[in-house]
């Protein structure tokens, strides 16, 4: 175990931080592994995030905007996966559903992947881990070595606890074909049978994943208490885990390593009036097909609105012909790194057309921009409820019972580009749904923003992750 002082008497910790191989997971988990680094003036954190050597540069590029924090990047090997291109170890590197499920598979399959996360834990002799659900094994591992083990969900109290309800045994199916969560806080939770995992396999791993929970020392959280506060309580009050620790939103900071991308964006912006642009990103991981997307340009074109697009850096897909050269006075691609957040909290945001990601839907909220909503996969359908039906800042894009969705893209109804444009025109017609929800969004961004300033309640919850686990270090001693 690493020492408990530093040379100046400071107490130290170690921490070591194991997300899963997506984007959207390292993103939160280098961005809580820099919080916790500058955490606490009682006590020295020595974070350290490990990841495969494909997902290095994500972790890099993040730290380079973060010059008062130290943070360890240390790397373990990515399975050999039948079937899966050499060097593709991220889900958004996967240009095929097929190579998503195999990296999800490798991710969740403990034959696999317990003996690499083992040998450096033992390495790295951390005094905790964080690790992400789906590596259920770390609890195991923490528990021979004697030190805590905490999960790091990178999605919030409500989509967590529906899908945990959706997947119990109880769980019904009825004659239309959608499933009814058992008893839930309002709303009640029912989802078209396509909009959830399958049942076969994921209870399976929802159960390892739940029983982990129960086992590890606690629970840490990227949300905040008055964005889902209920959700929060009924999380600890159910007994479901020991302790919980609610310390979002980690959101990554918007400067940019070489400040290109984000100067041509917020320079476009610059020339926008208020509240007039759709902001479309589907995230790094959602699949859309070549047809979609001429459907989504061709509506983006039609309903005459200001837009800017950030397109999947794996997608080949290629616009219309003449499209780009009729939309270049209002529209801008984008195919590399955006810098979302700065994009977010640009007044010319007008709307979020967004795949309900819950990272980039905390970005939104803290940015104060109410969403259009068009879930893709997995909790994505979950987290749409809580945006739209809950808490009322987002609208869908799809009206209920206008076509199937699926988790499967390729299941997906086509949308046809009128729609898409009717949809964007109802949401920002001045006085419309969008300036409705505007108001309450911007109230959640304030909540938002208290809760990770000083004093406030996700720094709170920071500080006493790092206290409890000092704790239990100090009682090992």
């Amino acid at each position: 175990m690493a020492s408990s002082t530093t040379s100046n008497g400071s107490k130290t910790l170690r921490v070591l931080l194991l997300p899963h191989f997506a984007t959207g997971h390292i993103h939160p988990f280098t961005e809580l592994a820099v919080s916790l680094a500058v955490s606490s003036p009682n006590a020295t954190v020595e974070a350290i995030i490990a990841v495969t050597p494909a997902n290095v540069p994500i972790v890099q590029s993040l730290l380079e905007r973060h010059s008062a924090a130290t943070v360890k990047i240390v790397t373990y090997p990515f399975p050999t996966v039948e079937g899966l291109p050499k060097g593709v170890e991220n889900l958004g590197k996967a240009a095929t559903q097929a190579d998503a499920m195999r990296i999800n598979i490798a991710a969740s399959t403990e034959p696999l992947m317990r003996p690499a996360h083992e040998t450096l834990v033992r390495a790295q002799s951390p005094d905790a881990i964080i690790t992400d659900m789906l590596f259920t094994w770390g609890a195991g591992i923490a528990d021979e070595l004697g030190v805590p083990c905490v999960p790091f969900h990178v999605t919030g109290a409500f989509p967590m606890l529906a899908m945990r309800h959706l997947m119990m045994d109880d769980a019904a199916i009825d004659g239309d074909d959608m499933v009814t969560a058992p008893p839930f806080p309002t709303p009640q939770i029912r989802v078209p049978r396509t909009e959830v995992p399958d049942l076969s396999i994921f209870r399976y791993v929802f159960d390892k994943i739940h029983s982990m929970q129960a086992a590890c020392f606690g629970l840490a959280v990227n949300t905040f208490s008055g964005l889902e506060q209920q959700y929060c309580d009924m999380y600890t009050g159910q007994g479901y885990v020991q302790r919980s620790y609610f310390v979002g939103p980690q959101l990554q900071s918007s400067e940019s390593p070489t400040g290109d991308s984000k100067s041509q964006c917020i320079g476009w912006l610059d020339t926008k009036s208020d509240h007039s642009v759709v902001y479309v990103s589907f995230g790094s991981c959602a699949l859309v097909s070549d047809a979609q997307l001429d459907q989504l340009a061709l509506g983006l074109e039609a309903s005459g609105k200001p837009f800017l697009w950030v397109v999947r850096a794996a997608d080949k897909w290629t616009p219309p012909k003449g499209w780009e050269k009729r939309v270049e006075d209002r529209g801008l691609i984008i195919r590399s790194w955006a810098p979302q957040t700065a994009i977010l909290a640009h007044p010319a945001v007008g709307a979020f057309l967004t795949h309900c990601g819950w990272n980039s839907v905390l970005e939104a909220v803290a940015a104060g921009v109410p969403m259009l909503t068009w879930p893709k996969v997995h909790d994505q359908f979950v987290n749409e409820r809580l945006f739209t039906d809950v808490l009322g800042i987002g609208h869908r894009l799809w009206p209920h019972g206008a076509g199937l969705r699926s988790e499967d893209y390729e299941k997906h109804e086509l949308i046809p580009a009128d729609d898409v444009a009717r949809a964007l025109l109802t949401f920002m017609h001045s006085g419309g749904p969008g300036d409705v929800m505007r108001t309450r969004v911007m109230d959640l961004a304030s909540k938002s923003h208290a809760a990770i300033a000083q004093g406030g309640s996700s720094q709170q919850d920071l500080h006493r992750l790092v206290n409890d686990l000092m704790a239990a270090k100090v009682g090992r001693s």
